[in-house]
């Protein structure tokens, strides 16, 4: 295949699809442990989700012709991993947008009583947010494409003043903050904010299947992301007393809303309230067009300039409906989503399918990632342990400490 596309187009692919709302959640749950304990997650989450990824490259260089997850899950674990691959991916699809939409209602009711000054009950912003913005998915890719460049760069310019102006409010002694037996309890949020897999075969596509090339662009891009989350991270815990990170969790609300009511009517709160509102708005509308896709493709639906009507309300109305009747699903749409569907998805999918690969079916490929069985037996313990966590939380079965 011939080479095309840039590794710095790959790398910023990947940064941009690491960075979105979930990030809002990161300083409250990571920060009931602390800055010190979330530190090491944030790496064991990184090193983890960059692994899995090299692997999935490591399958795609298996076929001739460009597949994703669902096929080589498909061609590896048979049908039945096939129908269990769609169904985790309707559901992390689901479970993210719930989150959006959840978050969407305080911030668009905010948004507004700051311009028009009327106040709004945050379950009539929630249903204006996903009617005005699900009629843009409606339209279509391109459509979508050209508001998301605009937001994309609201969300930058947002984010470079609040971690700017941030820095002179941070208390170095609200990082030394310490309680190790809430550690575990960010690892769910922290594999979906480092949950870019998705678009490796888009990558894949757009380097012409160069699999060297797209590692690069996932290993820089990965670490990119993850200098972003740090010093979001330093910003909002070095600003924010422990007790307005215990307020924000158990009010289910999400860092940016803390940083504002803390701060009052600063600049940088009004910095931290666009960057929760540009953050929400490119993840909403990234998840319900892959969403409007993936139901289009798998039912087999001829593309067209606009997306089908049943369609966008098949994606949009059950996590609508979900998100009203609970309101405060933030957090946990955000473990459910990473703990159970992306740690399957991304995690024990692909060392399952390299074992297979391997050692079963034999299949030779030069580039191999390296560490051997051992490598995979790491990623399926993380992945098992990650699952078995936030099941046991789901269930209320305390084994491990909860705030």
């Amino acid at each position: 295949m011939s080479k095309q596309g840039s590794v710095l187009g790959g790398t910023l692919l990947i940064t941009g699809s690491c960075i979105g709302a979930g990030m809002l959640g990161l300083p409250i749950l990571t920060g009931l442990a602390g800055f010190f304990p979330s530190l090491a997650m944030f790496f064991i989450a990184w090193l983890f989700m960059t692994t899995t990824a090299f692997l999935m490259v490591e399958i795609m260089g298996w076929f001739d012709k460009p597949v994703n997850l669902i096929s080589m899950v498909g061609q590896t674990l048979g049908p039945i991993g096939r129908l269990l691959c769609w169904v985790l991916y309707l559901f992390l699809f689901y479970a993210l947008l719930v989150a959006y939409m959840s978050l969407s209602g305080n911030h668009t009711a905010a948004f507004t009583k700051q311009i028009t000054h009327a106040a709004m009950p945050d379950w009539i912003a929630t249903l204006f947010f996903v009617l005005f913005f699900g009629w843009l998915v409606y339209l279509g890719t391109r459509p979508v494409d050209h508001v998301n460049r605009a937001l994309m760069f609201g969300k930058i310019v947002a984010y470079a003043i609040l971690t700017v102006l941030g820095l002179k409010f941070i208390a170095p002694k609200l990082l030394m903050h310490f309680e190790a037996k809430y550690t575990l309890f960010s690892f769910p949020i922290l594999i979906i904010s480092f949950g870019f897999h998705n678009m490796i075969p888009s990558l894949m596509h757009y380097m012409g299947g160069d699999r060297k090339r797209v590692r690069k662009a996932i290993l820089s891009g990965s670490i990119f992301a993850l200098v972003i989350y740090l010093i979001w991270e330093v910003v909002a815990l070095g600003v924010l007393p422990y007790d307005e990170i215990q307020k924000g969790f158990t009010k289910d609300i999400d860092a940016a809303q803390v940083l504002r009511s803390y701060l009052g009517s600063s600049v940088i709160g009004y910095a931290a309230q666009c960057l929760a509102f540009f953050a929400i708005l490119t993840s909403f509308l990234a998840q319900s067009l892959s969403l409007v896709h993936f139901f289009r493709d798998g039912l087999k639906i001829k593309k067209q300039k606009r997306e089908k009507i049943w369609i966008c309300l098949l994606a949009l109305v059950p996590p609508l409906i979900f998100s009203l009747l609970f309101p405060q699903l933030f957090f946990q749409a955000l473990n459910f989503a990473g703990g159970i569907c992306a740690v399957v998805l991304f995690g024990i999918f692909p060392a399952l399918m390299v074992w297979i690969g391997r050692y079963h079916k034999k299949t030779l490929i030069k580039d191999r990632v390296p560490g051997g069985r051992t490598v995979l037996l790491l990623v399926l313990f993380v992945a098992l342990f990650i699952f078995f966590y936030q099941f046991t939380q789901m269930l209320g079965i305390n084994l491990f400490p909860k705030p």
